[in-house]
C-alpha cells in the first residue's frame, strides 16, 4: 500500500520634515527686524513687505509629505499575503486495512470460471469482458461494481464467480451464466491500489492481520472493482478484498 510568516512595517522619512522646519526658522528670524526698521523710518517700510513675502511661500514642502505618505499603504497591503501558506496543509488519510463491516446481497449475473496464478487477471478480465458483452447486447447497465468470488484455490490455479450487480434480469444466458446473489454477512475490508501482480503481498499482509487479531475466516474471499477493470491501466487498479469471517 503506497501514502514563515513575517510582518514589516514601513516608517515615512523624517528627513524631508526636518529640512522644512529649517527654512522656515530663517524666515521668522528675519520678521522681527523688519517690525523694527518700520517704527524707526516708515520710507523703507516697502522694502521690508518685498522679502517676507517670497520667504514663506518658497516652503510649500509640507505637500512633499502627501506624497510620502502612500508609501504605508504597499507595507499594509503585503501583511494579508502571508497567512495562506500556512493554511493550505495537504490531508492525507490512509486505506481502511481490516475494518469491519456487513456485506448485503445483491442480485448478480454471474460467470463460473478457472484460472491459473500466472495468467489470472487474463482469466478474471475475459469473464468480466462476456458478461458485460450480454448486458450491452440487452441494453441493461450494471447496478454496482464487478466481483470476483474465489470459491477454490490451490498452489497452480483456482476457480471463481465473476459477478455484476443488475437492476433486472438479463435473458439468454449461456450454459456458465446464471442469476444468483452476492455474499452476504460480517467480513473484513482491505484494500489492494495498483497492478494485479502485486496482490500476493496484500495477501500475505492480511493474512499476517488474521493471524495477529487471532481471527477465523472462512474458506473464500471477494474482490471488488472499484475501477474498471476493463477500462482502468493495471497499475491504476482499486481493489475491496473482503474476508468473510466465521
Amino acid at each position: 500500500m503506497n501514502r514563515t510568516c513575517f510582518f514589516r512595517l514601513a516608517m515615512i522619512a523624517l528627513l524631508p520634515v526636518a529640512a522644512i522646519s529649517a527654512s522656515v526658522a530663517p524666515a521668522l528670524a528675519q520678521s522681527p527686524p523688519t517690525a523694527a526698521a518700520a517704527a524707526s523710518t516708515p520710507t523703507p517700510a516697502p522694502a521690508a513687505s518685498a522679502t517676507p513675502a517670497p520667504a514663506p511661500t518658497a516652503t510649500p514642502a509640507p505637500e512633499a509629505s502627501p506624497s510620502a505618505a502612500p508609501a504605508a499603504p504597499p507595507a499594509a497591503a503585503q501583511a494579508p499575503a502571508a497567512p495562506p501558506p500556512a493554511a493550505t496543509a495537504p490531508v492525507q488519510t490512509a486505506d481502511p486495512f481490516g475494518e469491519e463491516i456487513t456485506l448485503t446481497p445483491k442480485t448478480v449475473v454471474i460467470a463460473k470460471g478457472t484460472g491459473n496464478w500466472d495468467s489470472a487477471f487474463d482469466a478474471l478480465t475475459d469473464s468480466f469482458k462476456a458478461l458485460s458483452a450480454l448486458l450491452d447486447k440487452q441494453g441493461i447497465k450494471p447496478a454496482g461494481n464487478s466481483m470476483i468470488v474465489y470459491t477454490s484455490t490451490d498452489d497452480t490455479g483456482f476457480t471463481y464467480l465473476a459477478e455484476i450487480p443488475v437492476d433486472q434480469n438479463p435473458k439468454n444466458l449461456t450454459k456458465d451464466m446464471s442469476i444468483g446473489k452476492s455474499p452476504e454477512g460480517k467480513s473484513l475490508k482491505f484494500v489492494h491500489r495498483g497492478s494485479y501482480d502485486n496482490m500476493d503481498n496484500t495477501y500475505e499482509a492480511i493474512t499476517n492481520h488474521l493471524d495477529d487479531k487471532k481471527l477465523e475466516a472462512k474458506d473464500t474471499f471477494i474482490e471488488e472493482y472499484i475501477t474498471d477493470p476493463l477500462k482502468t491501466a493495471e497499475d491504476k487498479l482499486v481493489i475491496n478484498i473482503y474476508v468473510p469471517l466465521k
